[in-house]
């Protein structure tokens, strides 16, 4: 259960579940960003729909621990992974912006940050991602494309240009091992790695 003031990313403009879906691949683009069956401890920061914590589930070889700080959308993931009979994820009520993840240092090995860099402090998510994982872990980076005609997405004022994304991600101490990965039709991706 969620403790204290819930501190919720700033607006991201999320569309329904089905025209969600409809913008990802979600194995494909995993695969492109490095989550693979060698990866034993996943960490998702905000689960949304599930769109890719069960295919995170189903790519890596160990367990996902998925967290979001709503409650539809923990049930929603988990009425998904129950009605695909995935079950090496864990779900958690959790208000990661404010409090971490309450993960230890060091004992994950991959952290999905999808859409959610558009946070007021973008930095302190990357950080907190850079503690959990253990060294050689990495971090896949998902976000909306800085354009205007995007047909959702945060605000212009608050979504992040690439370029940010990748100096943020080299200031919580990442190297960039993917640099940019177009991800259309709306999104490009990145990728770093704890050294």
């Amino acid at each position: 259960m969620v403790m204290g003031r819930a501190m919720k990313t700033r607006e991201s403009g999320m569309p329904d579940e089905s025209a969600w879906n409809a913008f990802f691949d979600p194995p494909s683009i995993l695969a492109k960003l490095g989550l693979d069956a060698s990866r034993r401890c996943v960490v998702e920061f905000g689960c949304g729909y599930g769109t890719f914590t069960v295919a995170a589930a189903r790519a890596c070889g160990g367990t996902v621990l998925a967290m979001d700080i709503e409650e539809d959308m923990i049930a929603a993931t988990a009425r998904k992974a129950e009605r695909l009979g995935i079950s090496n994820v864990q779900l958690h009520l959790h208000d990661f912006v404010s409090q971490g993840t309450g993960i230890s240092d060091g004992t994950a090995d991959y952290a999905m940050l999808f859409n959610i860099l558009h946070a007021e402090q973008p930095i302190a998510l990357l950080r907190e991602a850079w503690r959990i994982l253990a060294p050689g872990g990495s971090v896949g980076i998902i976000h909306w494309n800085f354009d205007p005609a995007t047909p959702r997405g945060p605000s212009m004022g608050i979504r992040p240009r690439p370029e940010q994304c990748r100096e943020w991600t080299r200031q919580a101490g990442f190297e960039l091992i993917q640099p940019h990965v177009d991800l259309p039709p709306h999104h490009y991706g990145i990728a770093g790695r704890k050294p």
